[in-house]
């Protein structure tokens, strides 16, 4: 495999390096450059050991391509060497026995930095919810939660947006590349176009979902695109829609990872029978992930101030996030998001609030709601 050289700033220096574009960022710094503080756990972006941090955000660099950080910022463990808000967190550590064999410390003080950092009013729940996607074979969790307690109660930083506007050379990095990139949560991509063959071999659902609006009301809000972009959770678009065209992202959040979907989608619309379909692609830059969908609604009046939504959509996930979690699981999870997005397109039409679209699809959230339900019905 040809070698891809690759040049990002490391804890505060310039590195430049060959690498085989499968490498992932841990290998990356572990065998090239000796920063074996980064620990390597399940190597599937679960156990969250090898957390750190890529333009102000923490990552999993187990399923980070490190060709896909070329002119990023790279700041593992080793670079919080002099930090204070860091030292403050060690010694909390150190003080509430926070660690104990230590293999998954680094990971947990670099998520316990973001924690302090982003939610300096975090209460105990919301600790335990932001620390769920890093794994502790050793201590119970108990103590770590109480160092972050600690370091929040006593003089906290004030909330930090931890986005850093990077910089990208030419002729490097994703498919599409500019001269001033935007920030690493909100990355250009160029995909090709969707290939409705592959998604043959992807997850199908099926949905008759009953709304509590009128038909006439409901499909004012279906065929106003960033309408129905509002009832979806993390979704936004780019801008205006060219032509039958939309562009955009939507963000998923698990525990401290997040996944930003960045993509194109082609909207098709009959006004006379009421019925449409979505299809298009998104990638998640950093794991380079890619997702492909395509979606198709049926809308039909039911009595007085109801209606009926047909739904039937076909998706194909590939790349390291695919390996999150069971084909099953992940359609339960997928149909969970639908029965909510109808939810707020009804209550929409009905002019009532929506819920605030600006926060990401909370992954742990979907996912402990479909367990419990699961449990319910077994």
């Amino acid at each position: 495999m040809s070698l891809q050289e690759i040049t990002l700033t490391l804890n505060g220096e310039t590195v430049t390096k060959p690498a085989e574009p499968r490498t992932h960022l841990a290998d990356f710094l572990r065998e090239d450059h000796l920063l074996t503080g980064t620990h390597l756990g399940c190597e599937q972006g679960v156990c969250g050991a090898c957390t750190l941090y890529v333009d102000g955000r923490p990552v999993r660099s187990c399923i980070t391509f490190a060709a896909a950080c070329d002119g990023a910022e790279v700041r593992s463990i080793e670079g919080f060497e002099t930090d204070p808000l860091m030292a403050r967190l060690r010694a909390a550590f150190t003080k509430h026995h926070g660690l104990q064999c230590g293999y998954c410390t680094p990971g947990m003080l670099a998520t316990a930095y973001d924690i302090v950092r982003r939610l300096p009013d975090a209460d105990e729940p919301r600790i335990r919810a932001e620390l769920s996607g890093n794994i502790c074979r050793c201590t119970g969790y108990a103590g770590i939660v109480e160092a972050i307690r600690d370091v929040l109660a006593n003089d906290p930083p004030p909330a930090q947006v931890l986005s850093l506007p990077r910089t990208r050379r030419a002729g490097t990095g994703s498919a599409s590349v500019m001269a001033t990139a935007a920030p690493a949560d909100e990355p250009a991509v160029d995909l090709p176009p969707l290939d409705e063959a592959a998604l043959a071999d992807g997850v199908e659902l099926t949905r008759n979902i009953a709304l509590d609006a009128p038909a006439d009301r409901v499909w004012a809000v279906l065929r106003d695109i960033p309408a129905v972009v509002s009832c979806i959770p993390g979704a936004a678009l780019d801008g205006p829609m060219t032509g039958d065209v939309a562009t955009g992202r939507c963000v998923v959040a698990l525990g401290p990872m997040r996944a930003s979907f960045v993509g194109s989608a082609r909207v098709t619309l009959d006004e006379v029978a009421c019925t449409g379909r979505v299809a298009g692609s998104g990638r998640d830059r950093l794991s380079r992930s890619r997702l492909d969908g395509a979606l198709s609604f049926a809308l039909h009046p039911a009595g007085a101030g109801a209606s009926r939504l047909n739904l039937s959509m076909r998706y194909l996930l590939k790349g390291p996030l695919a390996q999150f979690g069971r084909p099953a699981l992940v359609a339960e999870i997928a149909d969970r998001i639908l029965a909510d997005v109808a939810a707020n397109i009804a209550a929409r039409a009905s002019g009532q609030a929506v819920p605030d679209r600006q926060k990401p699809l909370n992954g742990l959230a979907l996912l402990a709601a479909v367990l419990k339900r699961l449990l319910r019905i077994n």
